[in-house]
């Protein structure tokens, strides 16, 4: 039986995993984001690229059956990509430019099954739309430091849920990772889901 591998640091997608059952092991792939590369495409196809990316880096460094999980996400908002702000003034300004509006959560997902030699990639997208917020609750958002350490600077399951009026879509994918999707890709490998949740 192969183990299942999370090939990201982000705690909100080993808690989605766990929450639903599965074990997996943490391998941070450590690939470096902020290329030229990835910048230059879609804020779709970047995602997906970094996903195959991190989840492939990770099977080199293995030598054991596995099934590696590799991920990215970004919030897609009038055709940018909003990635991680890199400071408190530009996540205090994006909060301002996507109050009141809607913009698009991607993930990429990519599942290899290193003992198949099988691999699925896709990219799930959520509709998320934010109520009116004032620049105290913005100032007050930023100071908290959650938006500076998650893809489009916010989250569904913290600091700035209160302005998120609704979603339209997959929840867990907004959070991180989408599992319907992955109960899928493990079936589309030939595992049930109740042997996912014993791979050890």
């Amino acid at each position: 039986m192969p183990k299942i591998i999370l090939a990201s640091a982000s705690t909100s997608r080993r808690r989605l995993l766990e929450s639903a059952g599965l074990d997996p092991i943490i391998m941070i792939s450590h690939v470096d984001e902020e290329t030229e590369f990835f910048h230059a495409l879609s804020p779709s196809d970047m995602v997906i690229a970094l996903a195959i990316t991190k989840a492939h880096t990770v099977r080199e460094q293995i030598d054991f059956p596995a099934i590696i999980i590799g991920c990215d996400s970004t919030f897609e908002f009038d055709g940018q990509s909003f990635g991680k702000p890199a400071s408190p003034e530009i996540a205090f300004d994006r909060a301002g430019r996507v109050q009141g509006n809607s913009g698009l959560l991607h993930t990429g997902h990519c599942i290899i099954d290193t003992d198949k030699g099988l691999e699925i990639s896709s990219i799930v997208t959520t509709k998320v739309t934010f109520d009116q917020m004032s620049d105290d609750e913005i100032d007050d958002y930023v100071a908290s430091g959650e938006p500076l350490h998650v893809a489009g600077g916010f989250t569904l399951d913290g600091f700035s849920s209160p302005f998120i009026s609704s979603i339209e879509g997959d929840y867990t994918n907004v959070v991180g990772i989408s599992m319907p999707f992955v109960r899928k890709a493990f079936t589309q490998l030939g595992y049930t889901w109740p042997e996912a949740k014993v791979m050890r």
